[in-house]
């Protein structure tokens, strides 16, 4: 067993747990290329070339993959270099090697070199012209200065002639390569940035959901279909009950046809959502999906009255502007007080199709209690009627999101979700989903802004070729779509 602690690609380099060097099997088996490299001045050209050697069958570590720098994982490292190690290559420029724990690394590179009875252990690899290494003598380094690709081709060949393990059977090549390059492909400056979420607040929720139960025999056909007519959330719950946020007068009303029905019990609703209520057998998963379903219930039926337009997508319900609400190519106007007031399209016809913009929300109530909007866009065909003709192929939506969609910066999101949430609000700060006649959750109509203590420098522009070029999708061109009201 290794430590529980030690990431799973240093996991598999770690020497057996049944003896500091050796399992009682026999030594551990050395076929792995180790790379002795600077914490940062070297992840470029590691990150170049770590999966080449991969995709030539070689087992490779590189310190980059513990995504832990300094001593927490100084001794497993060590434990790697010394008993698994088949070749290390060492990054030589000056930077690097005066790096401490770059000669710390050496020196056991050296002196395992000696006991090997291998005395091309190390293999330098010249990245720019660099003081002579103690220890390596004339050893003659693998130019990369030149070019990385020659340095490669002849990197390979090195390896090979000295015969280091490989296995071209089972070529794997670690992920996390590609994953770290473009992590650090994005330059990150040290300034604070406002961020703009998805997410809606919730600012007020009822103190309590109730338990009505009848005294005597229901029909439970009756009650299914009362619930069904009922215009707020409700939920089947222990043997002749059900879960609402409506208080009494409002329920003997609403169900009459089905039966009496008396409050049974009024639980705390957070305490409900966070450990669910023993005495009607409601575990707190359960409890919580309870409640998510009805507040999805409370977002529907407040999205159908206010004339939002619904479509099922394969894993969610999504709600539009319907073509009263944001006619093809009107720019609805948003912002508040606090902001230069803004616009953004809805609805507009593009390459002979409509595209309708909406969201599906999903209520959640970690780390605290939000609803969270996802985009959508829907298509039509364009038959010269506001609506257009639905289009039901999924394939088909799909390419036409990655065509006519791969142009909208991120702003025209955010514009679009926020002219969204205007209709969706009128001129409220707050949308407020009823639950009964008498309670509601209510969410803020702008999104949580996060901040965040560094910012990224990224382009406010996209390569010609990502470009939309139907500038229908784009309004104004010369205002990425976001126009001043």
């Amino acid at each position: 067993m290794f430590p529980a602690d030690v990431p799973a690609p240093l996991a598999r380099l770690m020497p057996p747990a049944s003896s500091g060097q050796e399992g009682e099997s026999g030594p551990a088996e050395r076929d792995t290329i180790f790379l002795i490299k600077g914490s940062t001045v070297d992840d470029e050209f590691t990150l170049w070339l770590a999966p080449k050697l991969e995709a030539e069958g070689y087992q490779v570590f590189a310190d980059i993959l513990t995504l832990q720098p300094g001593d927490r994982w100084k001794r497993q490292i060590s434990a790697a270099l010394r008993y698994r190690a088949a070749k290390v290559l060492l990054l030589c420029r000056d930077a690097t090697l005066a790096d401490s724990n770059v000669e710390d690394d050496l020196d056991i590179a050296l002196e395992l070199g000696k006991e090997l009875g291998d005395h091309r252990f190390v293999i330098p690899l010249r990245l720019e012209t660099f003081r002579k290494v103690k220890g390596l003598g004339d050893t003659i380094p693998v130019d990369f200065v030149r070019s990385w690709g020659d340095g490669l081709v002849k990197l390979l060949d090195t390896l090979q002639r000295q015969k280091v393990p490989r296995n071209l059977a089972n070529v794997q090549i670690n992920p996390n390569w590609e994953i770290f390059r473009r992590r650090g492909a994005v330059p990150i400056v040290d300034e604070p940035e406002r961020l703009t979420s998805n997410w809606l607040r919730v600012a007020e929720a009822p103190d309590v959901i109730r338990y009505y139960e009848a005294p005597g025999v229901i029909d439970n056909n009756r009650l299914q279909r009362a619930i069904e007519r009922y215009r707020h959330p409700c939920a089947l719950a222990g043997t002749s009950g059900f879960l609402a946020f409506g208080e009494p007068a409002e329920i003997d009303m609403a169900f009459e046809t089905a039966g009496r029905f008396k409050v049974k019990h009024e639980i705390p609703l957070v305490a409900f959502t966070e450990g669910g209520f023993g005495k009607l057998r409601i575990d707190r998963q359960t409890a919580s999906n309870l409640v998510i379903a009805m507040l999805k219930t409370a977002w529907s039926n407040y999205c159908k009255r206010n004339g939002f337009v619904e479509y099922s997508y394969s894993n969610a319900v999504g709600f539009h502007a319907s073509p009263e609400q944001a006619p093809t190519g009107k720019r609805i106007p948003w912002g508040n007080q606090a902001e230069k007031k803004r616009s953004s399209m809805l609805r507009n016809a593009s390459k002979g199709h409509i595209w309708q913009f909406g969201v599906t929300a999903m209520p959640a109530f970690w780390p605290f209690w939000h609803f969270r909007l996802k985009s959508r866009v829907l298509f039509s065909q364009d038959n010269g009627t506001p609506a257009g003709v639905v289009i039901d192929d999924a394939k088909k939506l799909h390419r036409l999101r990655r065509s006519v969609c791969k142009g909208w910066r991120n702003k025209q999101w955010h514009g679009r979700m926020l002219a969204f949430l205007e209709l969706l609000s009128g001129e409220s700060a707050f949308v407020r989903l009823p639950l009964s006649e008498t309670a509601s959750v209510v969410l803020d109509a702008t999104p949580m802004l996060f901040s965040s203590p560094v910012s990224t420098l990224l382009p406010n522009e996209l390569d010609s070729d990502a470009e939309e070029t139907d500038e229908s999708t784009l309004g104004r061109p010369d205002s990425d779509g976001e126009g001043d009201e």
